[in-house]
């Protein structure tokens, strides 16, 4: 008879021993990372109705954002499971990348407050255009802006990884450097 190992508390909890929730998030604050919002539309409430409302622009900011892939070219997302731009990327697969600068400190918090009031007010005072291949808004002043076609899904833990096919890149600002999420807070080089 075949005996099953018993699962450890470690391996029962997901957790190696001595690494609470506290000290894994502390650890990777320690992480400098880029800060991009990402951007959809949602699809119109009904698409055989041209007279349907439009669907509302959705924002969120991230830095769970890297590159995957030069050929063909891939980025990869990280967003928790279950959050509106989670469920808005399972059914739209059309979605774009702004990479935020120093001075746009305040479009990354105003997306990722926590209760915050509806997206379409959020985006009523921010320049934008909408990208050509998606439609979805692109921030004025970005330092990049990438639109993308998902092209998997991957669930991991709390999150779902969004990988994403490059449909096209610009660069639309050279002024400042970049926008750096680092120890909790939003930071700047030098």
């Amino acid at each position: 008879m075949l005996k099953t190992p018993s699962l450890t508390a470690a391996e029962a909890t997901g957790h190696a021993v001595g690494v609470s929730n506290d000290v894994f998030k502390a650890a990777l604050a320690r992480l400098a990372a880029g800060v991009v919002l990402v951007t959809a539309q949602e699809p119109p409430l009904d698409p055989d109705d041209p007279m349907a409302p439009a669907g509302e622009d959705v924002g969120m900011t991230a830095t769970a954002f890297v590159s995957v892939s030069l050929d063909p070219p891939l980025v990869l997302v990280s967003l928790r499971t279950g959050a509106r731009m989670d469920d808005l990327l399972d059914e739209q697969p059309l979605w774009a990348v702004s990479v935020l600068t120093e001075s746009q400190r305040h479009i990354a918090g105003r997306f990722a407050m926590k209760g915050r009031i509806s997206d379409r007010l959020l985006f009523e005072d921010i320049p934008y255009t909408r990208g050509e291949a998606t439609g979805a808004p692109l921030v004025g002043g970005a330092l990049a802006t990438l639109e993308c076609r998902t092209e998997q899904r991957v669930i991991a833990g709390d999150h779902t990884l969004v990988i994403g096919r490059v449909l096209s890149a610009e660069l639309p600002s050279t002024e400042g450097g970049p926008l750096l999420y680092f120890r909790g807070r939003y930071r700047q080089l030098g």
